[in-house]
């Protein structure tokens, strides 16, 4: 079985198609999370994202996933996390879930399906996770602009080649991009991957470059003190006999 541990928290990953990786964590340790916001998971797979959330003060998750999979690890992870009562996970497609529900989310987050139109993983699980084919980019949008309250904001994890094509679809939807954070693995490297924040109204935008490494395996001092609530390697000895 697989399992991801973190200090306060563990992920079962072991039917999710897609694990844990550096990219997803350090999108969750940044999420702008004030404190008691009701969020929405778009896509949660195993979790992970709702949990950082609830460790960041979230006051309630909504988590929806589609795959049956995903959703069997994302139960028990819910349930054995200390924020078992205020975490709601759903099985079902998020437009589904959209078309019964009435409720507005301060911050709706999403990792989605990076691709569309790319060549196709011939595992079905890993390619409904990596590939947009279920849910458009202009459909995610969409569905956003319905469930997204009027002060809330949106904050996704995409590929840096589709920021300017996502940016644009979500300003026709009455979306501003607020934030831009690009994930660069080391100084040398092109970043691959944006964490963008919108919101319904213009407010002053900031864009900046993350290096996650200094070197292989070695955390930036910026990464580290993003990751450092959450990672075992950062945690005190004592800490690491508890998890």
């Amino acid at each position: 079985m697989s399992i991801f541990r973190f200090q306060r928290f563990s992920v079962q990953q072991g039917e999710t198609a897609m694990k844990v990786c550096t990219d997803a964590t350090l999108f969750g340790a940044m999420a702008p999370v004030a404190g008691g916001e009701r969020v929405l998971d778009i896509g949660a797979g195993s979790g992970l994202l709702s949990l950082m959330l609830m460790q960041l003060g979230a006051g309630h998750v909504t988590a929806v996933e589609l795959t049956e999979q995903a959703c069997r690890d994302a139960a028990v992870n819910f349930s054995a996390s200390p924020w078992s009562e205020r975490l709601e996970l759903v099985w079902q497609s998020i437009q589904d879930y959209a078309e019964c529900c009435d409720q507005r989310y301060d911050l709706i987050i999403s990792n989605p399906p990076f691709f569309e139109q790319h060549s196709k993983n011939s595992v079905n699980l890993r390619r409904l996770a990596r590939h947009a084919d279920l849910l458009p980019h202009h459909e995610l949008v969409r569905l956003v602009a319905r469930l997204l309250g009027e002060a809330g904001r949106f904050y996704l994890l995409i590929p840096a080649h589709e920021v300017v094509r996502i940016t644009d679809l979500a300003a026709a939807a009455g979306l501003w991009l607020t934030g831009r954070v690009d994930y660069a693995g080391l100084a040398h490297s092109r970043a691959k991957v944006a964490a963008l924040t919108f919101s319904r109204r213009p407010e002053m935008f900031v864009c900046r470059r993350l290096v996650i490494y200094n070197a292989p395996r070695a955390y930036s001092e910026e990464s580290a003190r993003y990751l450092s609530p959450f990672l075992l390697r950062f945690a005190a000895p004592a800490d690491w006999q508890q998890a």
